[in-house]
């Protein structure tokens, strides 16, 4: 086990355990764009809500979702508020006998909560028999994990992929059509044009995808319905329940309850 400290360096490819386990509670946290060689990753925080990045997707991962990592997946970790940050890599040819080898968000249950907690508390050595018993269940549960697809697929178009990354950093957020034409000196129809062909959603879409996720993350951090609707410049608190309840099916209370 390793408890990390805010600016400790962690580098899982040089531990040569096929199971290691890390914790940490972390504060403004951004990885950078990194891979890791030989290991997957098992990412999950039992509190907070983490911003992960790859190189053409944006994914939220509040307490009630994990990502499965696979090696030389490009991706990059963001959060700014406390999160209780839980972290399992495994080794490559161990973990491809269970799970195939692409990004996916999954849903945690209660008893994948519990054994992530006990795994991330292992001492990195040789496998005892009761952790090669746990792991067995774990490997089952995550097979049968239901596959979360809130994603959002990120423009390549280098006219706006460094306002994209302010976007992800929380630093400004997707503006209307007209205001971000301004902004980049692209005519409207050029940006609709570009979205569409890169995300497969027309920029106003894809901005409402984007406040969706981020809605996600303030909710979960605590955020009320008022203040969340605010931040998101909707023109009320009912317009935003409305907005959210036709993107999830829910209410913002029923989503975080059902969700416990």
């Amino acid at each position: 086990m390793a408890v990390l400290e805010q600016n400790n360096v962690f580098d899982a490819d040089s531990i040569p355990e096929k199971v290691v386990g890390i914790t940490s509670d972390m504060v403004m946290h951004d990885s950078g764009f990194h891979f890791h060689t030989t290991k997957s990753q098992l990412l999950y925080a039992p509190s907070g809500c983490m911003t992960v990045t790859t190189s053409d997707r944006q994914l939220v991962l509040p307490p009630f979702r994990m990502l499965w990592i696979p090696p030389h997946e490009v991706h990059r970790v963001n959060f700014r508020n406390i999160v209780s940050y839980r972290s399992i890599y495994f080794d490559e040819k161990y973990s491809q006998r269970y799970m195939n080898p692409d990004l996916k968000v999954l849903h945690v249950n209660a008893l994948l909560k519990e054994i992530i907690e006990r795994i991330c508390s292992w001492e990195w050595s040789g496998l005892r028999q009761h952790q090669t018993n746990l792991l067995k269940v774990f490997w089952d549960e995550l097979s049968k994990a239901p596959e979360e697809k809130l994603e959002l697929t990120m423009p390549q178009d280098k006219r706006f992929t460094k306002i994209a990354e302010e976007w992800t950093l929380q630093k400004s957020m997707p503006p209307m059509l007209k205001d971000f034409a301004e902004k980049t000196g692209a005519v409207e129809k050029t940006i609709s044009r570009i979205f569409k062909k890169e995300t497969g959603l027309s920029y106003q879409d894809w901005r409402q995808q984007w406040r969706l996720q981020r809605s996600i993350e303030l909710l979960v951090e605590g955020n009320s319905i008022g203040e969340v609707s605010h931040i998101l410049d909707f023109s009320s608190d009912s317009a935003f329940i409305e907005f959210f309840k036709k993107q999830t099916g829910s209410t913002p209370l029923q989503y975080l309850m059902k969700n416990e």
